[in-house]
């Protein structure tokens, strides 16, 4: 037995949590002038640890405790998921029903959507957030409610793609979920699961910001950083269900012990919600039902994070081990992912498998990569990419790094399979879904075409305006009341910018008639051109 299973033999003999080596080494940077994080740890059914580090409140000196409640982000879904699991339980749904028995407000797309599609994010439902950003109201802007999430999805024209077809992570179905709880129970989302989950596994710390203006006492600030300093970086909003659960480490903890000895549901409860599911075609993913399903260093793990606002965090679970570590963090720069797995490396040292670094089997030529190197679109969304060298080897612009099995064929450490051929390739994505890109030529529009492109474009779907102008040598986008989103031209008619991929279109006479913009969660959002002169900035 090593020095490290034989400390930790000794540290399970204990009462109460105590120290973990190296620890606050993982954690160093978080000190008395900065937030910081909590980190709970069990080992072999045993919690070792639930320890505060940095400040939960940096204008009064409070610091973060192993029993300072933060927000959990997105790991919240796996209770939302649970939640609708039991009703499922109780006979009131089935996870394969249409959503619109439930949610009449959102639009028939030809093809029903059906809840299991919501829980595993292939539903195709845009992301309302997205939306709502791209309206010129990002989340934590507005106080947005459950209201204004009906009121955006119940606009959308069309789905990012058919239902069950693709994976595409979207904080909708999880909102939805939450209404549909409080819909089929007769009872509020947060009364329901607090009733049925909460309270039966003594979870005494756990609540939903429902009301973002209640008070909680022991819960941390968030903040990001800034260059004069901290500021504070709270969720002014009362959506939850996709995230919003006010929670500690260690009640965290007491949840993934119900993955193992159930006291809500049972059995067969867990596995579903632990089972990875499947697209239409039979061809499975690893996203279960709020909860991602692979292996970690050989060893089975259910995972999820979070980040909403300034608070950033991390729940991992190895049921097989009986083991996990919970992070929440209140500080936007924290990784809450980086810090799970260096305390998982140091207290489960023993029980995982080396870790393998990813390689290829063929070294590039110079020709080769020449041929590999350039700009592509993507087809379904003309969102761009530009593959680039990087020393013998090629990677994605501002990506990952793809290693050469052959000539054509390559992969990235996501799991990505590129095989390229004449005029683009076929990318494989870790789901074995494919998407094809086109090779296209990079382009530098005249001071003509960007005048052709300017004028007044609207959105029922995101209900507001864009004004494309000439500004000098480039093109801008204008929305009420000041915002000024600067395009970079990328390849025919198509442009970056901070709101995303920004496509313009022609009608069959060759006028301009619609944009489109794409976001990774927003596929195609179309905005129609009005009537009307183009568009010019006037001089500063």
């Amino acid at each position: 037995m090593s020095s490290i299973s034989i400390l930790f033999a000794v540290l399970l003999q204990a009462a109460t949590p105590v120290a973990v080596p190296g620890i606050d080494d993982v954690l160093a940077e978080w000190t008395s002038s900065t937030p910081g994080c909590a980190v709970g740890v069990e080992v072999d059914g045993k919690t070792v640890l639930e320890k505060g580090f940095g400040m939960a409140d940096l204008e009064r000196s409070v610091p973060n405790r192993g029993e300072t409640i933060f927000e959990a982000g997105s790991v919240s879904k796996q209770f939302t998921a649970a939640a609708v699991l039991l009703l499922a339980r109780d006979g009131k749904l089935s996870l394969d029903d249409p959503i619109r028995k439930y949610l009449p407000e959102i639009p028939d797309y030809g093809t029903p959507v059906t809840i299991r599609q919501m829980l595993t994010h292939t539903s195709g439902l845009r992301d309302w957030g997205s939306v709502a950003g791209i309206g010129g109201w990002p989340r934590t802007t507005r106080e947005y409610t459950h209201a204004h999430v009906l009121d955006i999805l119940s606009r959308q024209q069309a789905l990012n793609f058919p239902p069950g077809t693709r994976w595409s992570y979207s904080n909708s179905g999880y909102n939805l979920s939450a209404i549909l709880v409080s819909r089929v129970s007769g009872m509020a989302f947060a009364a329901f699961t607090r009733q049925r989950i909460f309270e039966p596994l003594g979870m005494s710390s756990t609540s939903w910001r429902d009301d973002h203006t209640r008070l909680v006492p022991r819960r941390a600030l968030a903040y990001s950083r800034q260059d004069d300093g901290y500021h504070l970086d709270l969720p002014f909003e009362n959506v939850h269900g996709n995230g919003g659960l006010l929670t500690t480490v260690g009640d965290l903890l007491t949840w993934t012990r119900n993955f193992r000895t159930p006291v809500v549901g049972d059995a067969a409860l867990v596995a579903e919600q632990t089972t990875p599911g499947r697209f239409v075609d039979g061809q499975a993913h690893d996203y279960g039902l709020g909860v991602w399903v692979r292996d970690y260093r050989g060893v089975r793990e259910v995972r999820h994070s979070g980040s909403t606002a300034g608070y950033r965090a991390y729940l991992a679970t190895f049921p097989d081990l009986r083991a996990g570590v919970a992070v929440l963090c209140n500080a936007a720069n924290a990784n809450a992912e980086s810090i799970t797995y260096k305390v998982v490396d140091r207290v489960l040292a023993d029980r995982l498998k080396p870790r393998l670094e990813p390689r290829g089997t063929h070294v590039l030529t110079d020709p080769e990569r020449r041929g590999l190197v350039g700009l592509y679109r993507d087809a379904n969304t003309g969102v761009p990419v530009r593959i680039v060298q990087d020393g013998d080897r090629v990677r994605v612009e501002r990506g990952v790094v793809l290693f050469a099995d052959s000539g054509t064929r390559l992969h990235g450490a996501n799991g990505q399979q590129w095989s390229f051929g004449a005029g683009g390739a076929t990318v494989t994505d870790a789901f074995g879904r494919m998407t094809s890109f086109e090779r296209v030529s990079p382009w530098a529009p005249t001071a003509a075409e960007l005048a052709a492109l300017a004028g007044d474009y609207g959105s029922v779907e995101a209900e507001t305006s864009l004004t494309a102008a000439v500004d000098g040598a480039r093109l801008v986008l204008r929305q009420r009341p000041d915002r000024v989103i600067e395009l970079t031209p990328v390849y025919d008619s198509t442009f970056s910018s901070a709101l995303g991929t920004v496509r313009f279109f022609r009608d069959a006479t060759g006028r301009v008639a619609a944009l489109a913009l794409s976001q990774d969660r927003v596929w195609q959002i179309r905005f129609e051109r009005k009537a009307g002169p183009a568009a010019t900035m006037p001089p500063e």
